[in-house]
């Protein structure tokens, strides 16, 4: 049925970008359409059952600093916690939690039914209705038309999905779910370059089949730990993984069973480009030849299940060839396939065609989100989606756009790295592609982002009291440390000499004292007797972090500074690149179609060089835009 008045955001795609993009549209007080192929399906986890990871734990806590839900819903339902890269020092420190996917998905969707603004429609979205150059709706296959003000897509991976399985292919979306056929040629007509990409999934197997005595068990190694800034720890049991590993055998019957592969077989029909950073089996073995084993991590699916999931055994290979691969392996010598593993090709959009806010530059009132802008994870995609849903409501309240700087905030880099380099493979987000890592750390998302949360109306009152609570009791126990002094004494000699640290000749700050890497906060303070402000594990985390770190911060934060004075320079809307002496004509017709709003943005257009940079900082500062000259 046709809405006659029209609603302010429509969100097409209840995946995890769709999610938190119509949870901030509605959070901050839009009226708020969901459009999703199957309401069941809201927050389905369509690959291995974990949220975070290398990288992309950081973005889950910065969702969760600007008031999003992934977070929460991602401890309510954990079932493991754990730290990786702890060895690397807590720049490049991760969190990752193993969760109950089906809990995860009811939780999710609980969430959106009790969302006040966000009504959830079960439907098609096959085309976007323009009146005067302007998004005025979005028409459903059944012939529905939802009038709006705004709309943002995130299809994942279903438009034009097809799944392969060996020679097999099928249209879909994955998990069962249908394939969106008319969504991709409505964008294409907008003006959007679509392209293929291609990613998979495992086979799941059967726990009780599995011998887990033969197998080497993979624990949780932080209990309690949890993503959120404010929420509760998981009360749910934790769950025991276990890790094996392929072997020759496996790769014989890979490396067999190659000719009836989608990807190399003499029938291979999949031209997608699959992800370099997780790769299927069958490009682990072809591309890795001298390689003899692959780690594969046996991760439950839930409490209630009896599903595993290989994690890093993703294949397309026939069933039957994924059940003899599968049983060479230690421990699953008599596992059973439940279901097989499938590759899924699908249509994405190229980012570029996207400004800062992932607003589409062919059509105002469009945003794009998630899978469909070339990116990988559910990480990923909450994040996009946070902020698309954002800048819908912002658009439709005539407010000034919100974009976070690669300084700022990894979901600065992963925006800005998506619209201005664009992508020809599946983007994943890693700690390594931020400049300024050691600012953006997962321990203080909620101090660099919280306060924007909040202005932005998406952290409630009870969290900012919270949030300024922590806030306040740190700031008073780094000043805390910066004025007391630890004086020397035999029990503090003894300590440091049994924690293999020199003694102190005269009286040391403990901030001071803090720099000495081998040293606990508590420790200390009992060592030498002083009386240690009331904080929570965190908090505590948090002091010894400032008072460790702070040369290194500060030289950072130094080199921002010099950075910006440079970047921040503006580049007007009108400004036009040809005629500038010197700058090669296809950087000229990227800086065209890009519009970048200031030299920082321009800095990272795919080929432009200090020396073009130069250029143009110099046209744009004397004021005068070079005549427009295609000759």
């Amino acid at each position: 049925m046709t809405r006659e008045e029209p609603v302010d955001v429509v969100v097409i795609g209840g995946g995890h970008a769709g999610i938190e993009a119509c949870l901030a549209a509605a959070r901050m007080g839009c009226s708020t359409v969901l459009v999703t192929m199957k309401a069941a399906g809201i927050g389905r986890m369509p690959c291995n059952p974990a949220i975070g990871g290398q990288g992309k734990g950081h973005l889950v806590r910065e969702v969760d600093a600007l008031g999003g839900q992934m977070a929460l819903t991602t401890d309510a339902t954990a079932v493991q916690f754990k730290f990786l890269n702890v060895r690397k020092g807590l720049a490049a420190r991760s969190s990752r939690s193993q969760v109950d996917r089906h809990l995860y998905q009811r939780h999710m969707g609980a969430v959106l039914r009790e969302q006040p603004g966000l009504t959830v429609v079960q439907g098609e979205a096959r085309e976007f209705l323009v009146e005067h150059l302007t998004l005025v709706g979005v028409s459903l296959a059944d012939g529905s038309v939802i009038r709006c003000r705004s709309a943002i897509v995130t299809a994942g991976t279903f438009l034009r999905g097809r799944l392969h399985t060996g020679t097999h292919a099928r249209a879909g979306g994955g998990n069962g779910a249908p394939a969106a056929e008319g969504l991709s040629g409505s964008l294409s007509r907008l003006g959007h370059q679509l392209g293929r990409l291609k990613t998979g999934t495992v086979p799941r197997l059967d726990g009780r089949t599995i011998d887990w005595s033969r197998l080497a068990p993979q624990e949780g190694d932080h209990p309690g730990g949890r993503f959120s800034f404010h929420g509760p720890s998981s009360s749910l049991p934790q769950i025991r993984c276990a890790v094996t590993a392929t072997n020759e055998r496996t790769h014989e019957v890979i490396r067999e069973g190659l000719r009836h592969s989608p990807l190399y077989g003499e029938e291979a029909c999949i031209d997608g480009v699959g992800p370099r950073y997780c790769p299927s089996i069958e490009d682990k073995v072809v591309r890795f030849p001298e390689k003899g084993v692959h780690r594969v991590f046996l991760e439950p699916e839930g409490l209630a299940t009896r599903e595993v999931y290989p994690n890093g055994f993703s294949t397309s290979l026939p069933v039957q060839i994924q059940v003899d691969a599968v049983q060479t392996m230690r421990g699953l010598e008599r596992a059973a396939i439940v279901r097989p593993g499938y590759a899924i090709e699908y249509d994405f959009a190229d980012p570029r065609d996207l400004d800062a806010t992932l607003q589409s530059r062919h059509l105002s009132g469009l945003w794009l989100a998630g899978q469909i802008n070339g990116t990988t994870g559910y990480e990923e995609a909450a994040a996009q989606g946070l902020h698309a849903g954002i800048n819908a409501a912002r658009f439709v309240r005539s407010e000034e756009p919100f974009v976070l700087r690669r300084d700022q905030a990894y979901i600065g880099v992963l925006v800005d790295d998506l619209t201005s380099k664009g992508t020809s493979e599946p983007y994943r987000m890693f700690t390594s592609r931020a400049e300024f890592r050691l600012l953006l750390r997962e321990d203080n998302a909620d101090l660099r982002l919280t306060p924007i949360g909040r202005a932005l109306g998406l952290v409630d009152d009870s969290r900012w009291a919270r949030f300024e609570a922590r806030r306040e009791s740190v700031e008073q126990a780094v000043r805390w440390a910066d004025s007391t002094q630890v004086v020397p004494s035999p029990s503090l000699a003894r300590w440091l000499e049994l924690v293999g640290e020199k003694p102190v000749v005269r009286a040391r700050t403990v901030a001071e004292m803090l720099r000495r890497p081998g040293l606990a906060l508590r420790g200390l303070a009992d060592a030498a007797q002083l009386s240690l402000p009331v904080l929570d594990d965190s908090d505590r985390e948090q002091v010894v972090i400032q008072c460790r770190y702070r040369g290194y911060i500060r030289r950072q934060q130094i080199e921002v500074e010099r950075v910006r004075a440079l970047a921040d320079l503006k580049i007007p809307g009108e400004f036009v690149f040809h005629g500038i002496p010197g700058l090669r004509f296809e950087l000229v017709e990227k800086l065209h179609r890009t519009r970048p709003r200031t030299l920082d943005e321009a800095s990272r257009i795919q080929g432009m060089t200090p020396a073009a940079l130069a250029l143009v900082a110099a046209r744009v500062r004397g004021g005068l835009a070079p005549r427009e000259n295609r000759s």
